[in-house]
């Protein structure tokens, strides 16, 4: 497979067909295409070490759902696709009776393509002090805590330890962790989001991974919704010559001249905004079913 950059199985897959020229599946990877909802659901499962290897991804599930309707504005569009990630995460998570839930946001709020965990935070219902304080008006909603991880240049700790003491002192039965994540695509930017079981490595999609957090690391099941808001400048030029008709290059030759550059939406303020409003929404929903959006959209207020 070329080096081109992606932190999505979907397009990862696509790049292995791409190199191989092959048409029939990949073994230790099976992917299949669905709607959850009126949206477009693709789900990509790397079943063994084989599957890993040719896709550079650990092993596991991970959904991919198309969110073009919710971003164009149809009609009803956001409570719907809300909805369908609820569904789509509630699938991954199989919680059991009344576990506790730890949902951490990656990110750094002030650089607004590296938002979406933050944004995606303060959407989300924090209950667990509201369960204990006050158990006769919200003991029937699940405990849920809400961490801001912030960055390593501004807290002086990596995420993935951050997460880690929380999780030691909390002892949560599941973390869902939100980030923004990498495309090889410009046409996905903002218009997809990502559920994997198989936890993150913060930062590889544009060169810069930090500690993982996953099952292995935290000793619990880790779930991350991620959505692409940019592509690595060398994978878009690679792409683009190659649309072009010119001959493939290798990304990682064109990288220098590059300079590490990223690309990102003009529209990305809005798009941010649009994606941390959904996904918070979506953790919400998936969380405490009992809730409608309206109930949603009051406890936030």
């Amino acid at each position: 497979m070329t080096a081109k950059r992606t932190d999505l199985a979907l397009e990862a897959h696509e790049l292995w067909r791409e190199s191989a020229g092959e048409t029939t599946e990949l073994p230790g990877v099976k992917a299949e295409n669905r709607e959850r909802g009126g949206f477009p659901v693709t789900e990509v499962r790397i079943l063994n070490e084989d599957g890993s290897n040719a896709l550079e991804k650990p092993v596991g599930t991970y959904v991919t759902m198309e969110i073009d309707q919710y971003l164009d504005r149809e009609e009803d569009a956001f409570a719907r696709c809300a909805k369908a990630l609820s569904e789509e995460l509630s699938s991954l998570l199989a919680l059991r009776g009344g576990e506790t839930v730890l949902v951490a946001g990656l990110g750094n709020d002030a650089i607004t393509p590296d938002s979406i965990g933050p944004r995606a935070m303060r959407q989300t219902l924090a209950t667990r002090h509201l369960v204990r304080q006050i158990p006769d008006r919200f003991g029937a909603l699940r405990s849920v805590s809400v961490l801001e991880t912030g960055v390593l240049a501004s807290t002086g700790v990596e995420s993935a330890e951050m997460i880690r003491a929380v999780t030691e002192k909390l002892r949560p039965g599941r973390v869902i962790v939100v980030d923004a994540l990498a495309s090889r695509s410009p046409s996905r930017l903002c218009r997809t989001l990502q559920l994997t079981d198989a936890g993150i490595v913060p930062g590889s999609g544009v060169g810069n991974s930090r500690s993982a957090i996953n099952r292995e690391t935290l000793g619990i099941p880790v779930i991350c919704i991620g959505a692409p808001t940019v592509v690595d400048a060398a994978t878009l030029a690679a792409d683009l010559i190659e649309q072009s008709g010119g001959e493939p290059p290798d990304p990682e030759k064109l990288a220098p001249a590059g300079g590490g550059m990223i690309v990102t939406p003009r529209e990305i303020d809005s798009r941010a905004a649009d994606l941390g409003r959904l996904i918070g929404c979506g953790i919400n929903l998936a969380l405490q079913p009992e809730l409608k959006v309206s109930d949603i959209a009051m406890l936030l207020s």
